[in-house]
């Protein structure tokens, strides 16, 4: 199957092409990448198109990410159904998260579906002066406060002063997550600073930034990163110079 038995046009593909901070990409059936924009090779770590056109995830991804990647994409070629808005994270080589919201859609042909176009954009940290114009200060500072307890929704638009409704747009405005969303990014990131900076036991981590429980805390982690919270602290310990 070449792109041109595909129900989209090239002008589209060259759009794509042009966006820094969103992932695009189409794959086919055999798992191997048909379209990818310069966004998405700088994240395989290759330099040009074609050295990722024709290749898997397992190709060009660590195992962990790719794994994960080709059960998403399983589930949309057997399903039919899109995935949208699905929040992922990698560990950077410099140690810090990239935060990504992932949306792959079927694309149908012949009444099966025969690929799937995703894009994933970078939710990079948005400026201190975004938050301000939004009047989200205090929604940053009380979940950074209360990471530790059971945070709703209601208890954050209140810190806002406003409904929940003009919360989630202006949590979506700002940091591209819903308020839930963006509880969960700070809950992990901070486990993850305590799981790689101190030795605290994982339960007590799990406690302090919010988790129901140990438990809990692995199965965020592993549907986020595909990697429990000892595989986090023992990958960070072997990178600790000896």
């Amino acid at each position: 199957m070449t792109s041109r038995d595909l129900s989209y046009q090239d002008e589209l593909i060259a759009l794509f092409g042009t966006l820094v901070d969103v992932m695009f990409c189409v794959k086919i059936i055999d798992g191997s990448y048909l379209e990818v924009n310069d966004a998405f090779v700088r994240r395989t770590g290759r330099s040009r198109i074609g050295d990722v056109v024709g290749r898997s995830a397992a190709d060009l991804f660590v195992p962990e990410l790719a794994e994960r990647y080709e059960e998403q994409d399983r589930h949309v070629f057997a399903t039919g159904e899109p995935l949208r808005d699905e929040l992922e994270v990698i560990r950077r080589p410099n140690g810090e998260l990239g935060w990504y919201l992932t949306t792959k859609l079927p694309i149908v042909d012949d009444g099966r579906v025969a690929a799937i176009a995703s894009v994933s954009r970078d939710l990079k940290t948005p400026s201190t002066e975004s938050i301000a114009l939004q009047s989200l200060q205090a929604v940053v500072a009380y979940v950074r406060e209360h990471i530790g307890e059971a945070i709703r929704v209601g208890t954050i638009a209140e810190a806002a002063g406003c409904s929940t409704d003009q919360l989630e747009r202006r949590m979506k405005t700002v940091f591209g997550l819903t308020p839930k969303q963006y509880v969960l990014r700070v809950q992990v990131e901070r486990a993850s600073e305590l799981l790689t900076g101190t030795d605290r036991p994982l339960a007590e981590i799990a406690a302090l930034t919010g988790f129901y429980d140990q438990s809990d805390m692995s199965r965020r982690f592993a549907r986020l990163m595909n990697q429990t919270p000892s595989q986090v602290r023992a990958e960070a310990q072997a990178q600790e110079p000896s």
